[in-house]
């Protein structure tokens, strides 16, 4: 650089001599911009290039931390997914066993009342058939009474003689309904 600019002075020197052109520069303007150059590129690189630095620094910072902070808000919302899938799983596992045990429940229900309708059925069939038999009872009770009163009014026209002693009546019907009972024919 040195050497172009005394090839400038020499010339210049020697272009008073020859008219100036006006392509050229005056070698005073070309070494004053190369000195406010110099100084305009001392000034930035002393207080821009570092304000620059420290703005792309801080940036730079801010980014990472923003990714930092991302990756961590992912792997906290991942693991909270984690979380909520296992208690969903969970619920549908204690949904089915709940429904499980509805089942078995209805079942033991079933046949509960199952059991409960026999034993009422039973209940009522031997509550009726007691009641036939005690109807029964009543009516050979009636018969044996009814035939007892024919027999012993038959018997005493056969006989020729009243019946009417209530002891005698009564042996004589419990002497008869036997011998119907057991089949065999009575005395004469």
């Amino acid at each position: 650089m040195q050497a172009l600019v005394t090839s400038l002075v020499v010339r210049a020197s020697e272009g008073e001599e020859h008219e100036l052109n006006p392509l050229i520069p005056h070698p005073i303007e070309l070494i004053l911009s190369l000195v406010v150059f110099a100084i305009l590129f001392f000034l930035v690189k002393k207080f821009v290039v570092p304000a620059f630095e420290a703005t792309y620094a801080e940036r730079t910072k801010a980014i990472e931390g923003g990714l930092a902070a991302a990756e961590t808000k992912q792997a906290e919302a991942d693991a909270k997914l984690a979380e909520l899938e296992k208690q969903l799983g969970d619920a549908r596992h204690e949904a089915a066993r709940i429904r499980e045990e509805a089942r078995e429940q209805g079942a033991r229900i079933i046949a509960e009342m199952r059991e409960q309708a026999q034993a009422e059925s039973s209940r009522i069939v031997e509550h009726g058939k007691a009641q036939i038999e005690a109807e029964r009872q009543q009516a050979v009770t009636s018969l044996r009474a009814e035939v007892g009163t024919l027999a012993t009014s038959l018997a005493g026209r056969i006989v020729g003689e009243s019946l009417e002693d209530d002891d005698r009546q009564r042996r004589v019907v419990d002497r008869f309904l036997a011998d119907l009972e057991t089949g065999t024919p009575g005395r004469n």
